[in-house]
């Protein structure tokens, strides 16, 4: 359900309009919101895959930040949005390995030393199954929320809402009582993301239309309303969108918007010139809010003055502010919080277990695996991925009626720079636990899909919308990526060959919206012959790519022959384990554009030691957020 300009401007004059009657108000007290989102299980401020500190994440170092911001005010609230319990080496051991046993999950013990008030789930939350999401849960020491998810019975997974009731003292010194009302969104993806974990056990709808049905109900109950929404920002949002904070913020009510899931920083420029937000005050439809990156990056903020108008509260005057844990000056990292120490004391055993485990060595590679320059086709991480998955899938399909079709493998980037830091690169020699986590982090189930040569090639496309569309005639560099889709997004299918065509307009845009007349997808072959539209393929890939994720056409889980029973991170382990050789594959390149074209595209500082292994590549200029820009001629 796009937002609509009426709605827009409804909810910008929402804070406006009482500024009359406020004027006059001599009642006000301070109420402090701070929030986490994105955590992803990274609990310290540790790197388990290279087994070394890493100032730029960890709980415990947002935990100092939560101390300092909550000494500078009278009145803090504490949230949680989400995607919390899987993500880093440590989370898959709990839930894999570990187990919760009589105590609670080390991420809850953590939070609960923190003293976090309400939290919401996340997609990520479901991966590990329903029961174990359940056990985890239980060992929380605050509620959980969720208005858009029930069980398949209609009846409540978790309480849509929660009322908080606080005394804060007011500017003359009298205490106050409010009430304030926490409710929480999920995206309705996690129905298909986690299929197999959560078909016929739970149901969860649209954000938009639940906030409409319960936002109302909560408002009359309390005084100020706080919307933990696992979403991002999306102006052109339709029913069942998986980032509707924007059309969330327009409903009449809501005072405050805490958002998640999309690994941005709000306030800041990403989100500039997106109609309904003001992305320097930190606004959305006029209503504050505010998205603290991800892993423990920031800290989000809402500083909210409420006015007494007549028998009701009001927000007055507000602040928002994403506060970092690290800064980057010159490629080098600052830190910019201390580490609390009784975090690590709490999460100790898990910890030390996590680093013995990954430390398992399973054999050996050859040749270096790095992924870089996975932008220009130089991708040696995404072959091994591909060759594990073929190798894994090739005997299961024996004696079935799929034996005889052509058997290909889709892979797309996962440590392609989320940070600069955020990259594959192991020289020859051992490779241990840890380098297969780092590889595949999430724990995907593999999946094998039955498709026609006419979706392999949407598949593709779809794929294609990675890149910006270079113009022939432009003389200097342009810039290759669209960061508004992510790198894992990006699939590879080994098997085939086929090129881009940079000059021509994407097929697809960033939400996965069809542009009929657009095609990037040119020389597309198997065996050195052009694909038949009508033939068929099976292709090994994971659950989140066979089930829907990404909005890819033609992958909705209708078209699944194979789920089999291990994770696509467990068949790289057996393809290493067994000295599986690594292909030198490059299934896609670019289109020749008839003339010599530049291309930039920015990767890690620590690249530059690659590009001997890379002709026609050369490093340029270094980005303020730490990168090393990079550039590439296309004849």
């Amino acid at each position: 359900m796009p937002i609509t300009r009426r709605e827009l401007l409804a909810g910008g004059a929402a804070l406006t309009a009482n500024f009359p009657t406020i004027a006059r108000a001599a009642t006000r007290v301070q109420l402090r919101l701070l929030e986490t989102s994105d955590l992803h299980m990274f609990v310290l401020d540790w790197d388990y895959y290279h087994a070394r500190p890493d100032p730029t994440v960890g709980l415990n170092k947002i935990a100092s930040l939560v101390a300092e911001a909550r000494a500078q005010t009278q009145d803090a609230l504490l949230f949680d949005n989400g995607d919390l319990l899987q993500g880093s080496p440590l989370g898959d051991y709990v839930a894999r390995l570990g187990g919760l046993g009589p105590g609670a999950h080390p991420v809850f013990r953590a939070m609960n030393h923190m003293r976090y008030d309400v939290a919401t789930p996340g997609n990520h939350e479901f991966n590990f199954g329903l029961d174990f999401l359940e056990r985890a849960l239980s060992g929380a020491a605050f509620p959980y929320v969720g208005a858009n998810i029930e069980r398949a019975d209609g009846s409540a997974f978790l309480p849509p809402f929660r009322i908080l009731t606080r005394r804060l003292m007011d500017d003359g010194g009298v205490s106050r009582e409010l009430r304030i009302g926490v409710i929480g969104f999920a995206p309705p993806q996690i129905m298909i993301w986690d299929k197999a974990h959560l078909e016929g056990r739970l149901r969860c709808g649209d954000m938009v239309a639940a906030a409409r049905r319960h936002v109302p109900i909560l408002r009359a109950q309390c005084d100020i309303l706080v919307a933990l929404c696992h979403s991002g920002i999306d102006a052109r949002a339709a029913a069942g969108a998986e980032n509707a904070c924007l059309q969330i913020a327009a409903i009449p009510g809501v005072d405050a918007i805490m958002m998640g899931h999309a690994h941005r920083v709000f306030p800041g420029p990403d989100y500039t010139g997106v109609e309904g937000v003001d992305a320097e005050r930190g606004t959305l439809a006029g209503v504050p809010a505010v998205m603290p990156g991800f892993w423990g990056s920031h800290l989000g903020v809402i500083d909210l003055t409420l006015a007494r108008d007549g028998d009701r509260w009001t927000v007055d005057r507000f602040r928002t502010e994403a506060r970092p844990i690290y800064q980057r000056e010159t490629g080098k990292v600052i830190a910019l919080a201390d580490a609390d120490p009784t975090i690590a004391t709490i999460v100790a055993a898990e910890h030390d277990a996590t680093r013995r485990w990954v430390d398992e060595p399973i054999g050996e590679i050859a040749t270096p695996l790095f992924s870089y320059f996975v932008w220009i086709g130089i991708d040696p991480v995404g072959a091994l991925v591909n060759a594990a998955q073929l190798a894994y899938v090739r005997p299961l399909l024996e004696g079935t009626p799929h034996a005889g079709l052509p058997l290909l493998s889709a892979i797309a980037p996962f440590r392609a720079g989320y940070t600069p830091d955020s990259y594959i690169d192991l020289g020859p020699g051992p490779v241990a636990l840890r380098d297969v986590a780092d590889i595949y982090p999430y724990p995907n189930a593999l999946v094998a899909v039955r498709v026609t040569g006419a979706a392999l090639r949407e598949w593709l496309e779809c794929a294609a919308r990675v890149f910006r569309r270079v113009d022939r005639d432009a003389t200097g560099p342009q810039l290759l990526i669209d960061r508004r889709t992510p790198s894992y997004h990006f699939d590879v299918i080994a098997g085939l060959q086929y090129r881009i065509d940079l000059s021509a307009p994407a097929r697809y845009d960033a939400s996965g919206n069809l542009r009929p007349d657009a095609a990037r997808i040119v020389d597309l072959r198997y065996g050195g012959s052009a694909v038949d539209p009508a033939q068929e393929f099976i292709v090994v890939t994971n659950n989140y790519r066979a089930d829907g994720g990404g909005k890819f056409p033609g992958l909705d889980g209708r078209s699944v022959v194979l789920r089999a029973p291990d994770s696509n991170r467990d068949a790289v382990e057996r393809f290493l384990r067994r000295g599986g050789a690594i292909p030198d594959a490059r299934p896609w390149s670019f289109a020749p554009l008839g003339r010599r074209v530049t291309i930039a595209f920015d990767s890690a500082p620590a690249a530059v030691r690659r590009l001997a292994e890379t002709p026609g590549l050369r490093a340029t200029t270094r980005e303020d957020a730490g990168y090393l820009r990079y550039e590439y001629d296309l004849a």
